[in-house]
């Protein structure tokens, strides 16, 4: 289970934005999560988009309705399961999920006003569906690759 939420100011993202992002941030995780690209991976995924009013975030110590002039300000939390999260895998989602967001944005760069947050959930600490979950039951499911479920395995010390 991955949970992407997006906090933008409202209206920053129209709707073919948003339909693209659903897509585009799913993948920028799930590659590096499973180790490569796997559609049948992506249900375990969602995307919610948050707006806020510009009176509802401030930056640098004044809110945005005060600052005359709106800045590009987004949050993105990446919330995942326990695995193979090694540093330079978490850099490769958090570059892919600026990228995604650039792209959709219509932007060559993304702005330095998105903030990407980057958190692993815990074996153990996931439920759905009246139970704990956990990322061990899903690594024979075909979604992963070979090398990325030893890899978790390795991580998670089983």
């Amino acid at each position: 289970m991955t949970v992407i939420t997006v906090n933008t100011a409202k209206g920053r993202l129209s709707l073919a934005q948003r339909r693209t992002l659903a897509e585009t941030l799913t993948d920028a995780v799930l590659v590096p999560e499973v180790g490569r690209f796997a559609p049948a991976a992506r249900v375990g995924f969602q995307v919610h988009f948050v707006e806020q009013e510009p009176e509802m975030v401030a930056i640098g110590g004044h809110l945005l309705t005060d600052a005359g002039q709106e800045p590009d300000v987004m949050l993105i939390d990446v919330a995942v399961m326990d695995g193979d999260w090694r540093r330079e895998v978490r850099a490769e989602v958090i570059e892919r999920v600026l990228a995604a967001l650039a792209e959709a944005c219509g932007l060559t760069e993304p702005s330095p006003g998105w903030w990407v947050n980057f958190r692993v959930i815990e074996e153990g600490s996931w439920g759905s569906r009246g139970g704990v979950l956990s990322v061990l039951s899903l690594l024979d499911s075909g979604v992963f690759t070979e090398e990325k479920a030893e890899a978790i395995r390795a991580a998670i010390g089983t």
